[in-house]
C-alpha cells in the first residue's frame, strides 16, 4: 500500500467493497519496463483495468495498448491514443468489429487460422497481420496456448496466404502465460519464432516484428523475478538469433502495469466456527469471486490480505464471499491464517489487486454490486 493510498483510506473510509488504485505505480511500472527494454514498443494489455485515469497516464507516456474489441479501441481513442498505438490483439473478432477498426485507422491485427485471415483480409484490406503462435507456458498460472495459437508450419503457410489475400504478412506473437516466473519461458519461444522467420524469409517474406506478450508477474504472496531479469534473458535471446538486424520488440504488459497499484478494502460480514471443536473458522467478505475475485478459483492467485490485529494470535480460516453460491469460496485449500480476534465489521486490505478485479467483477449478482473505483 502506498502512503497516497493510505492517506486517503484514513481520509475517507469509503464504503466497501472497493479498489483504490496509485496512478503512480503504474507510470512507476511503466518507467521500469521502457528503461529494461528500451527498444520495445509497450502495447497495455488493458483487459487487465480499463480505467480512464490508467489510460490518460499512458497515453501521456507514449505508451500503445493491446485492444481485445472494439469497445477497448473506442475506450482508448476516448484517452487519446493515435490508431497507430493500438493492435487489434485477439484472435478471435466480428467482421463488423474489424470493419469499424479499420474505419477508425487501426492497421495492426492478429490471427491464428485461415477464416480470421480470411476475414481481416476482407474488412481491413492492406492492413499489417502477424499470426500467434502455440508456446509452452510451464511455469505459468494461466496457460494460455490451447485457447490460442497455432504451430510454426501452420502460421508460415498462413502468412504465405496473407499475400495472395492482399494483406501484409508483418510478424509473428506468443504468450507464455500468465503471471509467467519462468524467466526463460520467452527466450525459448523466441527461438521457434526465429527460425520460422528465416524460412519465410528464403520465400521471399521478410516479417518486421516479434509480439512476446505480456504474462511477466505481480508480486502476491511469493516473490517473483523483476522485470529486468525477463528483458536480460529476452534481450539475449534476441541477440543470439537476430544479431543486429532485429525486428521490431513488441511486449504487452497487463497485470505487471496495474496489479502492484491497487488495494481492495473489504468489510469482514461474518466470523462463523461451526464446530466449537474444530478450530478452522470461515471468514466471510464484502467482496467474493463474483465481485471480482474470481482469479482465486482454485486458489491460483493468493492475495496478501492484512487486518487490524495483524501480529496477535490468529488460526486457520477459509475465506469466502458473501453470495449464497457454495462456489463463492476463495482459498480453502491454503494454509491462509487470519487472527483469532478478527469480528464483523473488521476492514481487511487485500493488496496488490489493481489487475483483472474490477473486469471481473458482475453486475449484480445477488443484487451486490460492483465495487466502487477510487484513481489517486
Amino acid at each position: 500500500m502506498t502512503p497516497k493510498i493510505a492517506k486517503f483510506l484514513q481520509a475517507h473510509t469509503p464504503a466497501t467493497p472497493c479498489l483504490v488504485l496509485d496512478v503512480d505505480v503504474v507510470e512507476q511500472n511503466f518507467t521500469a519496463m521502457r528503461n529494461a527494454m528500451p527498444s520495445a514498443q509497450i502495447f497495455y494489455a488493458l483487459k487487465a483495468n480499463p480505467a480512464p485515469e490508467i489510460l490518460h497516464r499512458l497515453v501521456a507516456l507514449g505508451c500503445g495498448f493491446d485492444c481485445a474489441s472494439i469497445e477497448e479501441i473506442n475506450m482508448c481513442l476516448a484517452a487519446g491514443a493515435e490508431p497507430a498505438k493500438l493492435s487489434f490483439g485477439n484472435t478471435v473478432k466480428k467482421a463488423t468489429a474489424i470493419a469499424a477498426a479499420r474505419a477508425a485507422g487501426i492497421d495492426l491485427y492478429v490471427f491464428d487460422c485461415l477464416a480470421e485471415l480470411e476475414k481481416i483480409a476482407l474488412h481491413a484490406p492492406g492492413a499489417r497481420v502477424f499470426c500467434r503462435l502455440a508456446v509452452s507456458s510451464e511455469g505459468a498460472v494461466y496457460p494460455l496456448s490451447r485457447k490460442f495459437g497455432v504451430s510454426t508450419e501452420v502460421a508460415g503457410d498462413l502468412l504465405r496466404r496473407a499475400v495472395d489475400l492482399g494483406v501484409v504478412p508483418w510478424g509473428l506473437s506468443f504468450h507464455a502465460g500468465s503471471q509467467q516466473t519462468r524467466t526463460w519461458a520467452h527466450e525459448v519461444a523466441i527461438g521457434q519464432v526465429a527460425m520460422l522467420f528465416d524460412e519465410l524469409e528464403a520465400d521471399g517474406i521478410k516479417l518486421g516484428m516479434i509480439n512476446v506478450g505480456g504474462g511477466f508477474p505481480t508480486e502476491y504472496l511469493d516473490r517473483t523475478p523483476a522485470i529486468e531479469v525477463f528483458a536480460a534473458r529476452i534481450a539475449r535471446a534476441l541477440t543470439y538469433h537476430f544479431g543486429d538486424s532485429q525486428p521490431q520488440l513488441l511486449v504487452e504488459p497487463g497485470r505487471y502495469l496495474s496489479g502492484n497499484a491497487g488495494v481492495v478494502v473489504s468489510e469482514v460480514v461474518l466470523v462463523s466456527q461451526r464446530d466449537p471443536a474444530d478450530p478452522l473458522r470461515w471468514v466471510y467478505l464484502d467482496i467474493g469471486k463474483f465481485g471480482g475475485l474470481i482469479e482465486a478459483e482454485s486458489n491460483v492467485i493468493r492475495y496478501r490480505i492484512t487486518t487490524p490485529h495483524d501480529g496477535t494470535d490468529d488460526g486457520p480460516v477459509i475465506i469466502a464471499g458473501p453470495t449464497c453460491d457454495s462456489g463463492d469460496t476463495l482459498y480453502d485449500k491454503l494454509d491462509y491464517r487470519l487472527p483469532m480476534r478478527l469480528r464483523d465489521g473488521d476492514r481487511v486490505v487485500l493488496h496488490n489487486a489493481g489487475a483483472y478485479v474490477t473486469t471481473y467483477a458482475a453486475q449484480s449478482f445477488n443484487g451486490f454490486k460492483p465495487l466502487e473505483e477510487y484513481y489517486l
